[in-house]
Parts: structure tokens; sequence; C-alpha cells
């Protein structure tokens, strides 16, 4: 460690935090484990706005959430930075500029258009994203992994997940509870305090000092309730008294509400869900369509659970009511995404003062550095899902030898020459677009 730490950064002006919310929302590639990576490269160790030990409560606090647990955080540390301002910002600005590409992309699906080199330019941001939540995940592995056993935690946790399918709610409660039993058998073991490591984290005090959290009071949560159900709602039940209550559009903004409390985990469980109820049960689309939209998803910035607006839009075309397809499916998207994101406003804005207060209470110290340890494994299980799709991808499931290659380089590349986050996506995607001219897929 340096003898002397760097001077705290100066407070950021709104307008340059929305700068980079906007930026995060246009390359937040790789699903939540490389969205989790590229706002912990930048706003932890590039900018130095957010602590490490904030980074990881706010983070073990948005995996407990239903719904995108990425978006969520970038929700949660604007809310930090800029208050309700701020959180709405990031919040939104992490989603839009998916909701424009995604809706491009699905009329081009629809109306039997394609993109070859659009293709080719997301081909080769896949090893980029693996490269990046590789780094990541040995970068906070090294700082939230401080003895043996959170090390065997984080392995036991991957090992649940991965292997065994359990619920990830079911891995923190468990996590807690040894963190808890833990400490008061073996201290140094399962730490607790402020930074989740026994000691403060040494490199927060080279970090912003964040302004202080607004207290909760029975009169802001009921505030902030009332405001939120009027904003979900209200579009829902217009769209069913102007198209009719047995509209597609008024039926996926029901379904959609319901999914957004329901589903925990994030997306990779929310999707099979989703899919049973969107292709069997309402019919809105096909099993291929499904697949067809997860690939767009995937290959697009944005949180993966994008995939609902897809869903919405292929519903609202194929069963449009006195809508033109177009037109039906423009309404389908929108209501469907309005469903999901605006509950992930209420979840943060409600919770996040309690949250921050715990970070004050010293006996829950050790029950929240045995959740950051168990949730260093479920990112690892998100990332090896991500690079196991990008390596062997469907149908084939033949290796990719280009994708392995450049994520080798790639990583080589940021840690040894520490190479920036943008130039690594960028020479990755023209690199996807020579690949496949040469391969004469363009």
């Amino acid at each position: 460690m340096p003898d002397t730490l760097p001077a705290k950064p100066t407070h950021p002006a709104f307008s340059e935090a929305l700068r980079y919310w906007l930026k995060l929302g246009c390359i937040s590639f790789g699903g939540p484990a490389g969205q989790i990576a590229i706002m912990h490269k930048e706003l932890v160790e590039k900018r130095r706005w957010i602590s490490e030990g904030h980074f990881l409560h706010a983070l073990n606090y948005c995996m407990l959430l239903p719904g995108p647990e990425a978006q969520q955080l970038a929700t949660y540390l604007g809310w930090r930075l800029h208050g309700a301002r701020g959180g709405i910002a990031a919040g939104a600005l992490f989603v839009l500029p998916s909701v424009f590409i995604l809706f491009g992309l699905s009329w081009l699906y629809m109306a039997g258009g394609h993109l070859p080199w659009l293709a080719a330019l997301f081909y080769g941001l896949l090893p980029a994203v693996i490269a990046v939540v590789v780094e990541a995940v040995l970068r906070i592995g090294r700082k939230a992994l401080r003895s043996p056993s959170l090390w065997a935690l984080a392995a036991l946790s991957f090992a649940a997940i991965f292997f065994l399918k359990t619920s990830f709610v079911v891995i923190v409660l468990s996590a807690a509870v040894i963190g808890w039993v833990g400490h008061r058998l073996a201290p140094r073991q399962f730490p607790s305090g402020k930074g989740h490591g026994g000691n403060a984290d040494a490199t927060e005090s080279a970090c912003l000092d964040l302004p202080a959290c607004p207290r909760n009071s029975w009169s802001r949560v009921l505030g902030i309730l009332t405001l939120c159900l009027l904003l979900w709602w209200v579009p829902i039940l217009a769209v069913g008294a102007w198209l009719g209550w047995g509209s597609t559009a008024f039926a996926q903004g029901v379904f959609f509400s319901k999914a957004a409390l329901v589903t925990f985990g994030g997306a990779y469980a929310v999707l099979p869900y989703v899919a049973q109820q969107a292709v069997e049960k309402f019919a809105w689309l096909s099993h291929p369509q499904m697949m067809s939209g997860l690939g767009l998803a995937e290959t697009t910035p944005g949180p993966l659970i994008m995939v609902l607006q897809f869903v919405g839009f292929v519903g609202g075309w194929q069963h449009p009511g006195s809508l033109p397809p177009l037109a039906g499916a423009t309404v389908g998207a929108l209501i469907t995404t309005w469903a999901t994101f605006l509950p992930c406003f209420l979840f943060v804005f409600i919770g996040a003062p309690h949250v921050e207060q715990l970070r004050n209470q010293p006996r829950l110290g050790a029950a929240m550095t045995a959740i950051t340890a168990a949730v260093v494994g479920v990112i690892l299980n998100l990332g090896v899902k991500f690079a196991t799709d990008a390596l062997w991808p469907h149908p084939a499931h033949i290796f990719d030898a280009f994708v392995a290659v450049i994520a080798l380089l790639a990583f080589v590349s940021m840690q040894k020459f520490k190479t920036g986050l943008m130039p690594t996506i960028g020479v990755c995607a023209l690199l996807g677009l020579l690949w496949r001219a040469v391969q004469g897929a363009i």
C-alpha cells in the first residue's frame, strides 16, 4: 500500500454525474455481472466517488430486491451522490439507451430486416465483457475476502447457486447467519465493523465524502409510496380504459407489474417464469421468438431484463387489437418497460435510508461481511454463465476460439498495461467487425 493516499476528489456537479450515467447506459454490456464490474471500475477505482465498502454495502441490498440488481445499484448510488434527482437520473439513464436500441432491433426483427455489421460489432463486445467481469471478480474478491473462512463462504455460495440452483435469498440469509454466529466464535475469520473488514477500508479516506443520508420517517415513506404507486398504475389503467380491459397491452401491464414484485435473483431468475407465462399461457410470442429476444437483449447495453420489452413489443405486434401492428407493438413495449422498471425506484428510495443506517451499527458488520462474501460468489456465477454462453454459443455449442483469444488479450491489456475501459470496448468491437468481414458474414 502506498504511504500516502491520493487527495479526496471534489463532489461532482449534477451535470457531470448526468454525463457519466448516460455514458454508463450506453456501455453497460454483459448482463448484471458486466454492469456491476463497469460501475465498480469507474465509480470506485477511477473516479473515487464511492468507497469500496459503500459500493459493496449498496450491492448487498440491491441483490436482495426483486428486479434488475444492476439498475437498482445505479439508482442507489445516484441517490447517495445527488439525492432523489440523482437516483432518478441514474436509474432512468441506465435503461433509456437500451430502450431505443432494442426498440429499433425489435422492429427490424418483426419487419424481416437485419443489420449484419451491427451484429458483428456486438459480437466483438463479448470478449471485452468477459475480460471486464474477470477483472472485477478478482479485484472485488481480493478486497472483500479477507480471511480463509470468507473465501470458503464465497466458494460455497458459487457452488450452491451454480450447481444446486439454490435461491439467492436463501444464500444471503444463510450467509448472514453464518457471519453473525461466526463472529462470536471466531471474530478474526468473520470481522465486523464499517467497511466490511474489521477496520475501515484504508482507501475510504481517499474517496468522496458523501452528503448526509436523509433520515427515514413515516411521512417520507408514505409520500414516496403514494407518488410511485400513482406513477406506476395510472398509465396501466389509462391503457385499459383506452384499449379495453381485455386488451393485450393492459394484460401486459398487469402481468409485468406482478413479475416486478416476485422475481428475486435478477434476470436469470425471472426469464424462465416470464417465458413460460408469455409463451404458454398468454401466447404473446413463440419459443423461437423468445430465444431471439434474449439474444438481442444480451447483445445490447442495459439490463438483461430488457428482453421483457421485446416480449411486450412482439405481443403487441401480433395481437394489436384495434391498433395497427407497429402502434400495438409500441404501446406493448412501453407499458412493459414501465411496469418492469418503475417499481425499482420505489424499492430503492424507501429502503436505502434504512440500509445506510446499518453501516453505522458494528453488531451487524459481521453479517454484512459474510453477505459480501456470498455476493462475490454470485457475481462469479453470473460471469460464468455469460462466459459459457459466449464461448459455446447457441445453437451449435461449438467452442468460439476468437472470443476466447480476444478475451484473454483484453484481460492482459487491462491488467498489465492498464488499458482503459472505453478503448478496450472500442477495439474489441472493431475486431469483431473485422473478423466477421473475413468470415464473409458481412
